[in-house]
């Protein structure tokens, strides 16, 4: 019989590898298809995140507060999405956010189950470790530079790859998709719940695997923007 930590990984890798072969599949096609697959699970989140809501909103008002701000949230993430597969950007770009997420997820989980040690946030998240941190921040940074070496070999010039510029936007993505992860756990311990829906065996609802993708995203298109309106890209 499988121990504790492990009983559940034939499910989550079953699961993870429907989930990325699909999700894979509609942002290689992009179009629309690829914007129906997004919009799909974002209407998904919304749902869930309103469910989470009812748990711990004690008024009309703080849920419709709450509601307009997963609008915003999930809203603004989505396009960013929708934007980052469009013309204006190579197909680079999306499989870049999206591959180092979920290299996140894998270096952070494997890191936590395996080395344990302190807690992070036991509070809020009791899973969550130090070193399953410093793992998600070496699972994104490979993945960054794995891509960057494969853009370089396929283009057959130009300069050597920056490596500082992968292990700088392998942390940053680590940092903000852990902190997305909290976010939502946040969410869930006021609300009572373990997950955030039951959709996904293994993993739980929609929100529960996308938390992080949508705080990086959210996150980068604040700082673009931002960027933008500074006159400073």
């Amino acid at each position: 019989m499988a121990d504790g930590k492990n009983s559940d990984l034939p499910v989550r890798t079953a699961s993870a590898v429907v989930m990325v072969t699909v999700a894979g599949l509609a942002l290689w096609l992009g179009g629309w298809l690829w914007a129906l697959f997004v919009g799909a699970i974002a209407s998904g989140v919304l749902w869930e995140w309103r469910g989470l809501v009812r748990g711990f909103a004690a008024t009309p008002m703080q849920q419709t507060l709450w509601n307009i701000s997963g609008i915003v949230y999930i809203g603004f993430a989505t396009a960013m999405l929708l934007f980052l597969r469009s013309e204006f950007f190579p197909m680079i770009a999306s499989v870049s956010v999206i591959l180092a997420v979920i290299a996140t997820d894998v270096g952070a989980y494997f890191a936590g189950r395996t080395i344990g040690g302190p807690k992070i946030a036991p509070s809020i998240s009791p899973s969550k470790t130090w070193a399953g941190l410093l793992g998600g921040m070496v699972g994104a940074t490979l993945a960054f530079a794995g891509l960057m070496a494969f853009q370089y070999e396929a283009s057959g010039a130009g300069p050597q790859p920056a490596w500082s510029e992968a292990v700088f936007f392998g942390c940053f993505t680590a940092v903000v998709a852990q902190a997305g992860d909290f976010f939502e756990s946040w969410m869930k311990r006021r609300a009572g719940v373990k997950d955030s829906g039951k959709l996904i065996p293994g993993h739980g609802g929609l929100f529960d695997r996308v938390d992080g993708l949508l705080a990086v995203v959210f996150v980068g298109g604040i700082l673009v923007a931002g960027a933008g309106l500074l006159g400073l890209n």
